[in-house]
């Protein structure tokens, strides 16, 4: 089985040809992953065996386990005897076919469950107003609710609206509040801490509970024993590749018992007097919050995070951790946890996944994850591999090198209709009619993922997080990456990698890290206050030579100013790009890993168009090869100073340009074609039939599944007898099966329906829907799912008659919208456990879909 070590790292070789070798049958280590829910937990051995090797023969190199909400009645609870016999089985059968096991250490999420009482529950603050006359006032502390507790207490001349300054702490003594004559309106202001109520999401049977305090190394410690010790004693660490914990959503988590002492010992002063600026602005109220949330970050870290990672350790197995969300953990929290791991696509945007590859960058991981795949093309079971590939790209472009695939849904062998799937796309299993394309698909993620961590990657530009001045404006939502997003903007951003240069994300623990003098720019947006450890570090990047760009900030006038609108003049002032892009527009993106006798850029686009353009590296090389991650096979491209590429919609290339030439296992030279070349287009007639069902009739391209089968999710079968012309035969001719271009989808068109802003989707109409698998004579020639669609069938007929066969299958679309059962499924569910979860867009099942050939493809046929 191969190694998942968390400190291991794959040197670049010596040689770009043993890079080469490399990247045609890369580790099977940096395979997708699939996570895998476990809905109940309700399983069945031989089911557990059937989805496990399906996952292996589709390229999958494991799975991590997810415990989610019921769907019918469960036999064997969560963390029963039965339970764990079926978790330790899957672990070894998993093991058995070389695939990688990972747990999460909960049902559903945040952490949480029965175990927890209310010495260790998520906690907040609670504000409360009360307006009083002039008269003395006694009054007794009752709780409204149980588990609150009253922690501080603050009075104010004037009624609540004029109230605005002059706050004073009040005494509580034995259970009372004193309050002393006034002179006229007063208005109370009561701190509450109260427990927040939440409970664990989408939680499994006997997992129901409230999420704990994640402030708390007592309430870490005690799920860990409770749950994760239950689960690691089913699943012993040599069968795990890690532990896992998902994003962080303790909603509205602002307090913990320990918290004034903790605050008193990190910032040197009581928080109790000063609470009430939380909630109130007055002189101090933002230095005080910025200190306030500092403290909640550490806390996180070290009462949470670090504990998980120890406890991890101690049993053998690493620890996993999606480092974003509330708590509001920051950029470095990341450090304490063994892998790091992000979430959410949008390449020239700020997200979750750039939270997690700048950590991976800054603290020296070399495998950084991601969760891929959450919403695409939302609702489940509508995805294509051309959507899941055009997300993978954007989580390339990210600096991500591992995938976790979100995911595939456990359903048994009797479930009615179209069986078991989760609330949320995607549904990636094998019951995806299209799944033939899935090994391919795999096989070329894990090229690219394999390939994305040799060397080490090229971020110039470092963008500083102003933490001291978002801090203060948390608040309620105390997410640390959505208000650093928000005060950022998403103009630099996308400027800075539109404009050919790739960045990390910074903050202040990590510049202890980070050698100044290897950093040649960093921008500061819209910082109006600088810690004095920052400001010594940026005086120490100017005087090794970079630059500081002070952009809309006013906190380093050392730096060079500019404005959002001045910044790439400013940059590429301070910098030249260091991928130039000549002509490629905003869809094209590219990721740069400096090799030790070369340089190695994934370049993709985005779009929906084909892009010709050229790529010209700042490090000028004399020799280029354009390296295909869907074969592995390398050609070598004309130019010394720049590459010229062309990509269809949602292609991508690997450049890999060194100096001299490497005639050890050199890459082919491309074969220019003459002007002799011809096409023959294929309208047909063609024999077709439905897979699912017999008779033959004859059809003529184009041909729509719809407007004959509209419920019909599955396969189909084309054929055509083609008698060889000669030059088909001729060794030096290339022939090629070209089924045509995919047309861009108007994303303003008024009459397509929309689905949620987050799901991705590959905005093309393709000429195949949405998968060929294409054979001549009976041979398998290849399958065919993306931009350009074409095939090479060179050297596949015979002389005289030949048959050339297409089989197409769609998507499951159909039959989501179609199934009779999917409505009795979900209400069985919530008679017996409640609203766990609403199942998502089904209404939108069948947007945009047809099926079958939408184009008549044609034989080309060139000469050398």
């Amino acid at each position: 089985m191969p190694s998942h070590d968390a400190t291991s790292r794959t040197e670049f070789p010596g040689r770009v040809a043993e890079l080469r070798r490399g990247f045609a049958e890369p580790d099977p280590a940096a395979r997708p992953m699939m996570r895998w829910w476990w809905f109940g937990p309700d399983v069945e051995d031989a089911e557990v065996e059937r989805e496990l090797t399906a996952m292996a023969d589709a390229g999958f190199g494991g799975a991590e386990v997810a415990f989610v909400y019921p769907l019918r009645q469960v036999r064997h609870p969560f963390l029963s005897d039965e339970f764990g016999a079926r978790l330790r089985h899957a672990a070894e059968f998993a093991r058995s076919l070389g695939l990688r096991f990972d747990l999460t250490i909960g049902s559903g999420w945040s952490y949480g469950g029965p175990h927890i009482g209310p010495d260790h529950v998520a906690r907040r603050l609670h504000w409360e107003r009360r307006e009083l006359t002039a008269a003395a006032v006694r009054v007794p502390v009752v709780a409204p609710w149980p588990g609150d507790e009253l922690v501080a207490a603050f009075l104010a001349e004037g009624s609540p609206g004029e109230a605005r300054s002059g706050w004073v702490p009040l005494s509580i003594s034995d259970s009372m509040i004193t309050i002393e004559q006034g002179r006229g309106p007063r208005t109370v202001l009561l701190a509450w801490s109260r427990p927040t109520g939440q409970n664990v999401k989408r939680a499994a049977a006997g997992a129901e509970g409230p999420v704990l305090d994640h402030y708390s190394a007592a309430a870490t410690r005690k799920h860990l024993a409770e749950l994760g010790d239950r689960l690691l004693a089913a699943v012993p660490a040599e069968l795990l590749g890690s532990v896992f914990c998902d994003s962080l959503e303790v909603y509205a988590a602002d307090w913990t018992p320990d918290l004034p002492a903790e605050f008193a010992r990190r910032r040197g002063y009581d928080p109790l007097p000063h609470l009430h600026r939380l909630t109130v602005e007055e002189a101090g109220s933002a230095e005080f919050r910025a200190d306030f949330y500092r403290t909640l970050t550490e806390l996180a870290e070290d009462n949470f995070i670090a504990v998980c990672r120890d406890w991890a350790a101690g049993h053998g197995v690493p620890f996993r951790l999606q480092g974003y969300g509330v708590p509001p953990v920051t950029v470095s929290s990341n450090r304490h946890a063994d892998l790091i791991e992000g979430e959410g696509w949008g390449w020239t945007e700020l997200t979750q996944t750039r939270w997690a590859s700048s950590a991976g960058h800054l603290y020296g991981r070399p495998v950084i994850s991601s969760e891929i795949w959450t919403w695409v093309h939302s609702p489940s079971f509508r995805a294509t591999p051309l959507d899941l590939k055009g997300e993978a790209h954007e989580h390339f472009l990210l600096g991500i090198n591992q995938f976790v695939g979100h995911g595939w849904p456990y359903s048994p062998p009797d479930a009615p209709g179209l069986g078991w799937y989760f609330y949320a796309a995607g549904a990636l299993d094998d019951r995806n009619p299209w799944w033939p394309a899935m090994p391919a698909l795999n096989a070329y993620l894990t090229r690219l993922g394999w390939l994305l961590r040799q060397g080490e990657p090229v971020a110039d530009v470092k963008l500083y997080l102003p933490a001291s001045d978002v801090y203060p404006t948390l608040g309620r939502g105390l997410d640390l990456w959505k208000a650093t997003r928000r005060h950022i903007g998403p103009e630099l951003p996308r400027t800075i990698r539109c404009a050919g240069y790739d960045y990390d994300l910074i903050d202040d623990p990590a510049l202890e890290s980070v050698d100044p003098a290897s950093v040649p720019v960093v921008v500061l947006p819209r910082v109006t206050t600088l810690p004095p450890t920052a400001r010594a570090w940026l005086d120490a990047v100017r005087e090794a030579g970079g630059t500081v760009l002070a952009v809309d900030s006013t906190a380093y006038p050392e730096g060079v100013a500019a404005t959002v609108e001045t910044f790439e003049e400013a940059l590429r002032r301070a910098l030249p790009p260091d991928a130039e892009l000549s002509g490629a527009g905003d869809d094209i993106g590219v990721v740069h890993r400096r090799l030790g006798d070369g340089d190695l850029y994934f370049v993709a686009n985005t779009g929906s168009t084909v892009r010709t353009f050229d790529l010209a590296p700042r490090t000028e090389r004399d020799r280029f090869e354009r390296w295909d991650p869907a074969t592995g096979q390398a050609e070598v491209l004309a130019g010394s100073r720049a590459a010229t590429l062309t990509l269809h919609p949602y292609q991508a290339a690997v450049v890999v340009a060194t100096d001299g030439a490497d005639r050890e296992g050199d890459a082919g030279e491309r074969v220019a074609r003459s002007g002799s070349a011809a096409e023959s287009p294929l309208a047909g007639p063609w024999r077709f039939g439905y897979l699912d069902a017999g008779g033959v009739r004859e059809v003529v391209l184009p041909h729509r599944w719809e407007d004959e089968r509209p419920g019909y999710s599955g396969g189909a079968w084309y054929e055509l007898d083609l008698d060889a012309r000669p030059d088909w035969l001729d060794p030096a001719t290339e022939l090629i099966l070209d089924f045509g271009p995919a047309d861009a989808i108007d994303d303003h068109d008024p009459s397509r329906a929309e689905i949620r802003g987050n799901s991705y989707r590959a905005r093309v109409e393709a000429p195949v829907r949405e998968v060929a698998v294409v054979s001549v004579n009976g041979a398998a020639c290849g399958v065919v799912w993306d931009a350009p669609y074409r095939l090479d069938l060179t050297g596949r007929f015979r002389a005289g008659s030949n048959t050339l066969r297409i089989e197409v299958y769609n998507s499951a679309a159909a039959a989501v919208a179609t199934d009779p059962d999917a409505a009795a499924i979900i209400e069985e569910s919530r008679r017996l456990y409640g609203v766990r979860f609403h199942q998502q867009d089904l209404e939108l099942a069948l947007d945009g879909v047809s099926s079958g050939l939408l184009r008549v493809p044609s034989l080309r046929s060139a000469h050398a």
